[in-house]
């Protein structure tokens, strides 16, 4: 694969580590753990596809496809047997490629995990109704005033590809993994909220839970925990 249209960033010596960005974010989110880390470990962090400063989605993405995609970069960057962290979206991309063998991994880091769907209420499915509704005979009012702000500043394409990914849920495919993973979720995260973080660590074979203070981007609002938490997960046998 040619990776020269991706925007990646790869310092360091060691063993690899590898970061995976969330939804409509970037590599750089991860600016304080890239840094830090980079002493230790040979460091990729990659911007997906349509994110960051990746190229354009031309077609929808479900989450195998970024998992195929990423399998390729990462396969081209010659990294091998990473230890990953993965923020948000980038749980789902990793979740999907370890289930599948894709890229073999060591340990993994989940942060703000996302992925984890709750059965939906009837208010949600009333929504969901006026929107079809509505989208048959106002299919532009409907695209303007319906769904959250982050899906109406979307492209038609990436609102296709979000689509694929918001509905799965992927806590059966999570139960298979068998690597050591560590779950840090901010206390205050009102996108991924606690209870999701949870209900993975619940079917994971071989996870743990930690607590720090900050919201959805805890790891970046509070960076010494965090990293004194994944330094201690990863160097511990």
């Amino acid at each position: 694969m040619d990776v020269s249209g991706v925007s990646f960033l790869q310092k360091g010596t060691g063993k690899d580590l590898v970061f995976l960005h969330g939804y409509l974010s970037s590599k750089e989110a991860f600016a304080a753990q890239t840094a830090y880390f980079s002493r230790f470990y040979r460091v990729t962090a990659i911007d997906f596809l349509g994110q960051g400063k990746s190229p354009p989605l031309t077609e929808p993405y479900s989450v195998d496809d970024y998992a195929a995609w990423t399998e390729q970069v990462l396969s081209a960057l010659n990294v091998e047997n990473p230890h990953v962290i993965a923020h948000s979206f980038g749980c789902r991309v990793l979740i999907k490629m370890a289930k599948r063998g894709r890229q073999v991994f060591d340990k993994l880091v989940l942060t703000g995990p996302a992925g984890v769907v709750f059965p939906r209420g009837l208010g949600y499915r009333y929504k969901v109704g006026a929107y079809r509704f509505v989208r048959k005979i106002a299919p532009r009012f409907a695209e303007k005033n319906f769904g959250s702000t982050e899906y109406r500043t979307l492209s038609p394409v990436m609102k296709e590809s979000y689509k694929k990914i918001v509905n799965e849920d992927l806590r059966a495919t999570a139960a298979c993994l068998a690597n050591a993973v560590l779950i840090i979720e901010g206390e205050r995260d009102e996108v991924t909220p606690m209870k999701e973080a949870q209900a993975y660590c619940d079917v994971m074979k071989n996870a743990r839970l930690e607590r720090i203070d900050g919201g959805h981007f805890a790891f970046a609002e509070n960076p010494v925990a965090f990293n004194i938490l994944v330094e201690e997960f990863l160097q511990n046998a």
